[in-house]
Parts: C-alpha cells; structure tokens; sequence
C-alpha cells in the first residue's frame, strides 16, 4: 500500500520562505556577479543642464587613457526604435521619441549623451570624465506650474505645448449636486516626487554573439519578457535570437518596471565592440537618472450635505510627466483617475487629469503607481470635510461607504467584493476609546509632546488586467494574463515555471504552497523557476499586485489540469472510473475502497513510463497554462497611526501603527505581514522625510542618500497586522493583493495624525520638523 504524503505547508501556513536560505548566506546571484570572459565595462556620460543643444562631443582625450576601447555616441549605435511606452490610454497620445543616446538635444539632468568602454569600470568612469560635451543652453521647466505657464518653453519642440495628455470624466449630476449641497470642502493635496531607493541599484550585462547574431542581456528587472520583446524591436534584431535573464533582483518598487535606455545602450555596444559589456548603476544615477515617482498636484472640492452624504465630487489632478515617458509613464495618473472616489460610493463626479512634461526625469510607477496619489487625496479630504461638519473621521466615513457588491463606482469600474465597514471594525477594537485616548493626549501634554491619531480606509485596484480592459480601457500595448507551467517529474518532485518575476515578494515559496495543496506533492519537493526566457513561457511580470492573482491563478490552474490528468492515469492503474476516484493529499483512492490507491508520484512515474494509459492520453504530467483574469481585484482595509510630536523642535515620532487589511484568501499569513510591514514603512517614508528636489537650475539637490533620507530601523514603530478576509469573485483562489497596500493607506493615516497632533487642517508631505514646528508656531496646536 503506497504511504500517505506528510502534508503541512500548504495555503494557508505561514511556511517559512524557501528562497531566503542563499540570501542569507551570502549566496545570491545578482548582476554584478556576473562575470563574463572578455567582458568589457561601461560607464555613462550624462548631460549636465536640464535643457540644452548638443554642439560637439570632444572624445579624444577619453579614446587615449589606456584600457579604453570605444567611446561611442548617438552617432556610432544604431537603433531601430526609440525608448518604448507601452502605455496610451487615449489611443490617440503622441509619443516624443526619445533616443537611447541623445542627438542634438538634453531635456533632463542626467540625459545619456555618451558611453565609455573599457577594461574595467574605473577606467570608464575616468574616461567617461574625460569626454567634453559642448551645450547651448536652452530655457527649461521644471515644474508644473512653470510648464502650464503662459509662454512657456516648450520641452519637445514638436508638441503645440508642454501638456502630454488630458483625461476627463464627468456625470451628468455633477452641478445639481455641487448646487444642493450644504457644505463644499475644498484643498490641494500634494504627493511631492519620490525616488524609488532599491538596496540594488540598476544592472545590465549583454552579450551580443556575432557569430549567430544571438543577443543574452541579463538585468536587474521586474519584467525580462517585455524587455526581451523591446530589445528586439529597438536594437532591430529578431525576437527570437534574444534571450533576457532576471537573475536575482534587490528590490524595485516599480523603478526596474521598465526597459531602460541604458540596456539598449548597453545591447548595441556589445554588438559594436564584440564582446560583452556590463553596467552597474552608481547610487548617484539611481538617484539622478532612474526613474522617479509621484509628483502629483490635486486640486479637490467635496460637496456634502450637513449630515455627512458625500453628493459629488470635483477632483483636478496635475501630473508631471518629467521630460520623456517610460514605458508606463501614462498609465499612471490614469490609475489615480480610475480610483479617485476611493472607498466611497459617490454618486456624481468630475475628474479631470493634466498630465504635464518638464525637464525632469521621468516619472512612472512607484509602488502603488497612482493609487496611493488618489487615497491619499480622498482620505485627507474626508478629514477636512468630517472637521467642516464637526462630525467624527470615522462615521462620515461610514456614511459613504458602498452597501453592496459588486460595485461600480461614479468613474465606471466594478469593485469585484468587499465589506469596508468589518475593517474599520476591527480597527477601532484594536485601539484606545476615546477617554483613554484624551487622559495619554494630557499626560504626553505634561511631556512637552502633542499626541494626535489619525486613520485611512483605502482601496486599490490591482491584479491587472484582463486584457480586453487593458487594450480598450487603458490603451496598453500588451494584455494583462500571465503563464504558468507545472511539471511533474518521474521521480516525483515537481517543477513551477513561472511568468511572474519576484523580487522580494517569495513566489517560490508561495507557489510551491500552491502545488502542495493541489497535488499534493511536499512543498520541499517543488522547485520554482522564474526569470529566464529561454526556459519560462511569456509571462507580464511582477508588479501592480498582480503575481498572485493573476500568476498564482495560473499556477493553480496548471496543477489542477496535471491532476485531472493524473486521475486518468490513476483511474487505469487502479482499474476504476476516474469518476471513482477521491483524491486528497496526493493520493488517488477508490470510493468505498480505501486500500486500492495511488499516490501522485507513482502515477507520475507510470505517465512517464507511457505503458498502459488511458486511451487519448499522452505520456508525462506537464501543463502549461495562460489565465486572462475576468476583472481586476479589490482588496481593501483601515490603518490606525499614532504619533507623538515634540512641541519645541517640531519632530514626529509614530508611537503607535495598526493595520487591518483585507486581501481575499491568503496563501501564506508570514509573507502577506511582510509586505505590509515594507509598505507602511515605504509610505511612512513620504509622508515624513523623503522628497526629490531640484534647484532653479534644474539640479536634483538630493541626489545622495546623505540629502534624500529614507526611514531606518529606528524610524519606525512596531507595526500591528490584522485581516478581515473576503474572498475575491474573480480568481478560484478567492486571492487579492497585497504588495502595494501598506504604501497606498499608509501616508493619510500619517498626516492625519499629525494633523490630530498639531491641530492643523492639513499639511503638505513630508511632514519634516521645521514644517511641523511651523505651523505649530502658527497657532495649530492644541
């Protein structure tokens, strides 16, 4: 009789993750530990002025350092495309081109002009020194109010003017509600630009083989499949012939959601000197050439009646752009678009999105990406309107929150499931009553310390995206399904092949969860393979808190066709019906025959022996699977802050952070508090220190981690995870997100309290002590 499987890390455990062993023994493989033979090394000349024409390129003194072997410009690689977006919500937005080198013209900072190659990379980054560029300096903006100016200069000279694209919604209710109301709250809300800050910065090596024309580039990216495809069309070789790798990846948070002009250059390079070339990322360029986020303008107005009912809304958003766009640059502030009432079931709106080029660096996704601009518009708007009304933060919130579900909300999408009123439950379960909470305000009083609390009840949409919505609804280029490949070996061990590709988020861990439950196979016994094109099918990546709805599902898809096969096979070893089989943890039994059984591993043996089998029936258990989701997810929730802030010198110190999240099903609780725990602090992160500056010359001024601070250990409270859960409608796993949900609630639940502290009505982040200290000298504080 074959023994039962010992079972235990299925879903629902908080199994310990497995891929964490070789990170913390020094045995992960990234990039830069890639080493080739004949690898050369690159380093990048990058323009010094915001906005200016290129006159000449001296490369002469460069080209005669020893160890140097090209010096290349935007004359020398040929590229068959620009910089790829894939994002064009109107179908109908002009996209600038933007050459991987520049040719004639800078529009940012930090612009690629010229590459040095050479036998190491300190040897590049003399000789990048070394290359003279000659500028004409041109007029540049640098922010938004400069670039809606009347007159002002125009970023591309081929646009009529410095906006990028306008989107509009609006109800036909909008003013009859705006008339009838009693009390209109209005405020500007500002999400200052951010910097993404992964410990790893950018890397890339390619190896072009002149050989075969085969190009290999391995890179520090969230997305290889895309990049594969974007590297075939802009170096203008055959798909086919090109193989991108993600190896081990440190971090992203939406920055490495991209493909970048440096692995194009990077490509052609390699293709032009023969050898491979590698590029690691200084700190100084992640922080001055990578990608940035946020660096939204809102501008709200909430009509209400003197009860609470929110009647309509008015919400004008100001995007920048920066100078060019990335690969989901206009799909970001679509996101705040689509999620602007927020939680809140209101009836009429209009929303108006302007979305504005300057001579920045671009902006694109950031954990969250457009979501957390919109919660934390709404929610600080909700606490302007419940102080106007001199009701409670918490009823008017309960006021506007749907009563059924599904739901479609005043900008036309389908919230999938959800019970905002059970969150915000537990929320006040977990925290002080208001009594207790006035007598610690009087005693942390009698400390020189202003105690204030503060909430969020948020939303998101994620699991993107089916794909007809995705080409239709938000102009993107590709669809939103992901891909998924089970195998069974022989021997009985099985292999995930993902198209998801984690960077933090534990998807071998999560995954073999998966299969444990579904085949019953150990979860010591699976092994998860992502991130190499040669062997995965084409996945989307991971980003948008997708993975597990969208790549978990195909996962759960593919084990499930490997068992209805499995109980084929099974049903002739056991000479039953298949319809007479039960199957549970990784045995096929007989009903009402327990001792005629066979586990999963025997029947994987007999598919791949191939003898005997069911008629039809081809040999091996191997199941690819590609799910397109019918909606996005909704997951949900309410987070509770406290803080303390020091009346004399104006600094906040959290006391005190609880959130309650709801996310559907969860596979595994361990990993879902982790990425809670890395979104609060990253939203805690702007909402008190970080923030991307440039001066009037168009500098960035916190280009260094000394002038862009960033939360550490002991910056940050002891943060308390609780779940409702509400299993989603439109996967089978019932699963939502969670990646991005810490980050999307965490920065109203922030300022609200410092706000409470303070006695302010709002404040602008980040909340920094001489800012706080401010407007507690102006009279806000209690």
């Amino acid at each position: 009789m074959a023994a039962t499987v010992e079972q235990g890390k299925g879903i629902g455990v908080a199994a310990l993750r497995k891929e964490d062993r070789k990170f913390l023994t020094g045995r992960g493989r990234y990039v830069d530990d890639l080493k080739l033979p004949g690898m050369l090394h690159m380093a990048i000349v990058r323009s010094q002025f915001p906005h200016a024409a290129i006159t000449g390129i001296e490369t002469s003194a460069a080209m005669a350092m020893p160890g140097v072997t090209a010096v290349l410009t935007g004359d020398d690689l040929e590229f068959a495309a620009g910089v790829p977006c894939a994002s064009n919500p109107t179908g109908q937005m002009v996209h600038p081109t933007r050459p991987p080198l520049a040719k004639g013209r800078v529009r940012h900072v930090g612009e690629p002009i010229a590459v040095v190659i050479a036998a190491d990379r300190y040897t590049a980054r003399d000789a990048a020194d070394a290359v003279e560029v000659g500028y004409a300096e041109l007029p540049a903006v640098l922010g938004v109010e400069a670039a809606l100016a009347d007159g002002a200069p125009r970023v591309h000279e081929e646009l009529d003017s410095n906006v990028g694209l306008v989107l509009a919604h609006r109800t036909d209710g909008v003013d009859e509600a705006f008339a009838r109301a009693d009390v209109v709250c209005e405020a500007t809300i500002r999400n200052q630009r951010l910097i993404h800050v992964p410990i790893e910065t950018r890397g890339v090596v390619a190896d072009w083989n002149p050989a075969s024309d085969e190009l290999v580039v391995t890179s520090s990216t969230q997305v290889p499949h895309f990049l594969r495809t974007f590297l075939a069309i802009v170096c203008g070789v055959s798909e086919a012939k090109v193989r991108a790798i993600a190896p081990d990846v440190g971090g992203g948070f939406g920055a490495k959601l991209n493909a970048y002009a440096e692995e194009f250059i990077a490509a052609a390079a390699s293709r032009k000197v023969g050898a491979p070339v590698k590029w690691i990322e200084e700190r100084s360029e992640a922080m001055l050439a990578t990608c940035h986020g946020r660096a939204q303008i809102a501008h709200m107005s909430l009509a209400a009646t003197k009860d609470g009912k929110v009647l309509g809304m008015r919400a004008h958003y100001v995007q920048d752009y920066g100078s060019y766009l990335q690969m989901l640059t206009p799909l970001i502030s679509q996101l705040t678009f689509l999620m602007s009432p927020g939680a809140y079931a209101i009836p009429e709106v209009d929303v108006k999105v302007t979305n504005v080029y300057t001579n920045t660096v671009p902006t694109d996704a950031l954990r969250g990406a457009g979501r957390p601009e919109a919660t934390h518009a709404i929610e600080r708007s909700m606490d302007m309107l419940a102080g106007e009304l001199g009701m409670s933060r918490t009823e008017i919130r309960r006021r506007n929150f749907p009563s059924e579900f599904p739901f479609t909300s005043a900008i036309g999408l389908q919230y999938d499931s959800g019970d905002y009123g059970k969150t915000l439950d537990r929320l006040l379960e977990l925290s002080d009553d208001r009594e207790t909470f006035a007598r610690r305000r009087e005693e942390a009083a009698a400390r020189g310390k202003l105690l204030g609390r503060g909430l969020s009840t948020w939303v998101e949409v994620c699991g993107f995206v089916p794909s007809d919505v995705a080409r239709n609804a938000l102009g993107l280029t590709p669809g939103g399904w992901e891909s998924s490949t089970v195998r069974m070996h022989p021997t009985g061990k099985a292999t995930v092949i993902t198209g998801t590709s984690p960077h933090g988020q534990g998807h071998a861990t999560s995954w073999s969860q998966i299969v444990e439950t579904e085949l019953g196979v150990p979860f010591d016994d699976v092994e998860v393979i992502h991130g190499d094109t040669a062997f995965a099918p084409y996945g989307l990546g991971t980003y948008g808190s997708r993975s597990l709805a969208v790549g978990g599902t195909a996962v759960h898809l593919a084990a499930t066709k490997v068992r209805d096969k499995a109980r084929l096979v099974a049903a002739q070893m056991l000479e039953a019906s298949p319809d007479d089989l039960d199957f549970s943890g990784g045995v096929f039994a007989v009903k009402g025959s327990p001792d005629k059984r066979t586990t999963i591993q025997e029947v994987a043996f007999r598919a791949w022996q191939a003898f005997g089998m069911p008629e039809g029936v081809t040999p091996g258990l191997d199941e690819t699977v590609f799910f397109d989701p019918p909606n996005c997810v909704f997951p949900f929730g309410a987070h509770g802050c406290e803080v303390e802030v020091d009346r004399d010198t104006g600094k906040v110190e959290i006391t005190s952070y609880i959130a309650v999240d709801d996310c559907g099903n969860v596979v595994n609780p361990m990993i879902v508090d982790g990425q809670v725990h890395g979104g609060v602090v990253h939203g805690i992160g702007q909402a008190l220190y970080e923030e991307a500056e440039y001066d009037s010359g168009g500098q960035l001024v916190t280009g260094t981690l000394v002038d862009y601070l960033i939360p550490s250990a002991a910056d940050v409270p002891h943060i308390e995870t609780h779940r409702t859960v509400t299993p989603s409608p439109t996967n089978p796993l019932g699963v939502k997100g969670i990646g991005e949900a810490g980050t999307i609630a965490s920065t109203p639940a922030v300022v609200s309290a410092v706000c409470d502290a303070v006695g302010a009505r709002d404040l602008d982040m980040p909340l920094q002590p001489m800012k706080v200290w401010d407007a507690i000298q102006k009279g806000g504080a209690r």
